[in-house]
């Protein structure tokens, strides 16, 4: 794989022209499951296994999980701020300075996978109950000024989801490890 493809191994996301209702309920689908799928590719290895990165100057298994906890809670926010005010701005965080403190680069990732747990779970009933009029609710990202709808951003969270468990699953093949 080159540099590319081990950074986005399923590709980028690409932002469909129309969200179908089927669309929809999958994205809703690999949100609500991704708890339990990244539990079970990560709950058994070592804490060498997790200290291990993805790719070259990429995060560590660790710092992905714990990642995927800090950005997941960060989006729970957004939605519902995007529900109850009109077009908030919301607050970006580098996520990159995130995944360099302590509890992301060296705890152990079970306190991240009850967080991911509990967020999915409210997160999933959040989503399943909105109605068209709300999943057509934006939120503005400051850093691109841009308005995002809340449709749109289950689709990245969905991608997003399934992109960082790509990342495991690529090098749990790559290296031999529970195959």
């Amino acid at each position: 794989m080159n540099s590319e493809e081990l950074k986005y191994p399923i590709g980028k996301f690409k932002k469909p022209g129309k969200i179908s209702k089927e669309m929809l309920t999958q994205f809703i689908n690999d949100i609500s499951t991704f708890p339990d799928r990244l539990k079970r590719e990560v709950v058994h290895l070592t804490d060498e296994q997790l200290d291990t990165p993805y790719r070259p100057e990429g995060w560590t298994i660790r710092q992905v999980v714990n990642h995927c906890a800090d950005s997941h809670s960060n989006s729970l926010t957004r939605f519902k701020l995007a529900l109850t005010e009109d077009n908030p701005v919301i607050r970006p965080y580098f996520e990159d300075r995130w995944a360099e403190l302590a509890d992301s680069k060296s705890n152990p990732i079970g306190p991240a996978l009850k967080m991911l747990e509990g967020i999915h779970e409210r997160w999933s009933i959040l989503l399943r109950s909105l109605t068209v009029e709300q999943l057509s609710r934006t939120f503005i990202h400051p850093e691109s000024g841009k308005k995002i709808r809340l449709d749109e951003n289950i689709g990245i969270y969905a991608w997003h989801c399934n992109h960082h468990l790509r990342h495991i699953t690529a090098l749990k093949e790559q290296m031999g490890w529970g195959i």
